[in-house]
């Protein structure tokens, strides 16, 4: 029976707004989880556990997501998840999205 990568994998759960702060708002963001991408590896991260970085009203600490579409302007664009995507790939790492659609906010258009 073939091994299972996730059965075996380091996993480390970053929650974006408190890990790295890029641009010196005082809020962490995409660009900053890409800054630390080298040393997230050297630490012998496997895999990336990415809690949710959708646009949400933080009733819930971004957990109530009012659009699972798009990127929340405090923590980056589309095009930055893209980069952090590709770079987390390039070093053989993986990428999780904490996907929370029991906390769906009341302010979701549906």
């Amino acid at each position: 029976m073939a091994r299972q990568w996730w059965k075996e994998a380091v996993a480390y759960q970053v929650y974006p707004r408190s890990f790295n702060d890029s641009n010196g708002d005082g809020i962490g963001d995409l660009r900053g989880l890409i800054e630390k991408l080298d040393y997230l590896q050297e630490l012998g991260i496997d895999v990336i556990w990415l809690s949710p970085m959708f646009p949400s009203p933080n009733a819930d600490n971004g957990y109530d997501i009012s659009d699972y579409q798009a990127i929340s302007e405090t923590y980056g664009t589309m095009a930055d998840f893209d980069e952090l995507l590709e770079k987390v790939h390039a070093r053989g790492m993986r990428l999780i999205l904490d996907l929370v659609v029991n906390h769906t906010s009341d302010e979701h258009p549906w």
